[in-house]
């Protein structure tokens, strides 16, 4: 059986690691723990965050011990990792209330019950800290020649708005964390992403210092995709994994529109299935690479809202596109349904009501594609309508000023749709 480090090195997830040999001894021999930090800047996380969340199901996938780690004391003084700005400082409270929302999203994926991981806020040490023996006890292991040399700092530094000095502590307070979690929980390990990495040294480093003791690192690379966006951007926005901010369907829809060239990548990273079958999707063409397109929409709609909502979804899915029937030889391990065509549904197809007067009366396309949310402003909807982007009914819309009315319902609904992929719904009452 192959160690998690191996495991996560052939599915994508290493960029980086501190000392390799010693790192493999150690998940092979040991229960380990390992943690990685949560920024609680929002109440939801998003496709950003499935990397990190991911690993951290492996590593408890692998039998050992995973900490989340919630920053709700970091959370008030702001990572200027990756910044060229300073972040907005939160009140405790909005931290609180975000913080719980992780949590939820997390137990999607990670199994808390009986102390099988942790969920744990390090405000919860850090907002007592006294700071004269902090600096004396802590602080006294820092160059600042050093600090200011790492790429977290160095960008900030560069930019016009400068560092200031709450920021500067930052480093200061993530390394304490490590050093927490190593002293009161037996962690040797912190994982994040590569712009963590003079941070995560920085930990491993105070360890060494203070207990002559060694502690390790890993680091994730940055997911783009095969254009060169960065992972979980998009037209209209973050994919949340809250699905009142991204309704399952919504998440299933950014799943199965996934470039050809990144859908082995994809499922190598959000799924857990085998890699010996991902591996085989390099090779598929045509019907069987949309097929594994769907496979990989099903499985991460599955892993972050289960798999009742996955099924609505595919099965909403299937009503507008068509049914996707199951190829047993394509990623077999798989639980996608074997027939979607039982009782298909457009129910998981966002959905607006409008009440029959106003429908009576009339509503311009464009005015209707911005109501709905197909286009972010009147104008936006203009441009969608007489660039032929815009359809009703599946028939496109040629005027801008188009009337929608009650005249256009089918079976007591209108369909709209902008672009390929996007649908909204329209019901009277």
């Amino acid at each position: 059986m192959s160690s998690v480090l191996e495991t996560l090195r052939e599915r994508g997830f290493v960029e980086n690691t501190t000392h390799e040999q010693e790192l493999q001894d150690y998940l092979n021999k040991e229960v380990a723990t390992c943690y990685i930090g949560f920024d609680p800047t929002a109440s939801s996380l998003h496709i950003g965050s499935l990397v990190p969340i991911m690993s951290l199901a492996h590593i408890q996938r692998n039998g050992h011990r995973p900490i989340a780690l919630v920053g709700g004391g970091t959370g008030m003084v702001g990572d200027p990792s990756g910044k060229t700005e300073a972040r907005q400082l939160l009140t405790p409270e909005i931290i609180e209330a975000n913080a719980d929302g992780i949590k939820k999203q997390l137990s999607q994926f990670i199994q808390f019950e009986d102390g099988r991981a942790i969920l744990l806020n390090n405000a919860d040490w850090l907002s007592d800290l006294r700071y004269i023996p902090f600096l004396r006890d802590i602080g006294r292991h820092f160059s600042v020649n050093r600090m200011v040399k790492a790429e977290s700092y160095k960008m900030r530094l560069d930019s016009e708005e400068g560092l200031n000095f709450i920021e500067f502590n930052y480093m200061l307070l993530q390394a304490y964390d490590f050093l927490n979690l190593f002293d009161t929980q037996g962690c040797c390990l912190q994982m994040g992403g590569s712009d963590q990495w003079g941070n995560i040294v920085a930990g491993i480093e105070l360890i060494r210092r203070i207990h002559h003791k060694t502690a390790f690192g890993i680091t994730f690379p940055l997911i783009t995709t095969s254009s060169g966006e960065k992972m979980g951007k998009t037209a209209q926005g973050a994919i949340w994994l809250d699905p009142n901010r991204t309704t399952p369907y919504e998440y299933y829809q950014f799943w199965v529109n996934t470039d050809d060239r990144d859908v082995e990548k994809f499922l190598a990273l959000f799924t857990f299935l085998p890699i010996e079958e991902i591996r085989k999707v390099g090779q598929l063409q045509s019907d069987e690479l949309n097929y594994a397109k769907s496979v990989l929409a099903y499985e991460a709609t599955c892993l972050a809202h289960g798999e009742k909502q996955a099924v609505e979804a595919l099965r909403a899915t299937a009503s507008v596109f068509g049914t996707k029937k199951r190829i047993q030889a394509i990623l077999p391990s798989s639980t996608f349904p074997d027939d979607t065509s039982s009782e298909l549904s457009v129910d998981a197809v966002p959905g607006t009501i409008i009440e029959s007067d106003k429908l009576n009366e009339g509503i311009p396309a464009f005015k209707l594609f911005n109501q709905v949310g197909l286009a972010k402003s009147g104008g936006a909807a203009r441009r969608l309508i007489e660039q032929g982007g815009a359809y009703l009914n599946e028939a496109r819309i040629e005027h801008f000023d188009k009337i929608i009315s009650l005249d256009d319902l089918v079976s007591g609904e209108i369909i709209l749709r902008a672009g390929k992929k996007r649908y909204h719904k329209i019901s009277a009452k």
